[in-house]
């Protein structure tokens, strides 16, 4: 598979206090999908799984503070490459869509 600027998988994560909603995509399909605890080992298991399976992995997250700290220091430390989607960016994505609110379609769209 190519990559697009070295990232193979595109991880975004709805972040939440108590789970986050996790949606990762390959430039060919969506390969993960699903809520996953605000737990350091589940978030290392999940970063390591995907890197192993695909490749560099890019976590990108809704609020880098607060909630979305610890996903960005697993995932930076687990080698992925992280970033930071604003949350009016994301409003503004998620209006052209027309949908209610979700935390499934809020990762997919981070």
């Amino acid at each position: 598979m190519a990559s697009t600027d070295g990232i193979d998988l595109y991880l975004g994560l709805d972040v939440g206090k108590g789970e986050h909603h996790a949606s990762a995509l390959t430039p060919a399909d969506k390969v993960f999908d699903r809520a996953l605890p605000n737990n350091e080992p589940r978030l290392r298991e999940l970063f390591t799984k995907l890197q192993a399976k695909h490749g560099m992995v890019l976590v990108v997250v809704d609020q880098p503070a607060t909630v979305g700290a610890l996903p960005l220091a697993v995932a930076r430390d687990t080698g992925c490459r992280i970033a930071h989607l604003p949350g009016l960016t994301m409003r503004r994505i998620a209006d052209l869509y027309g949908e209610a609110k979700t935390d499934a379609r809020d990762g997919l769209l981070t």
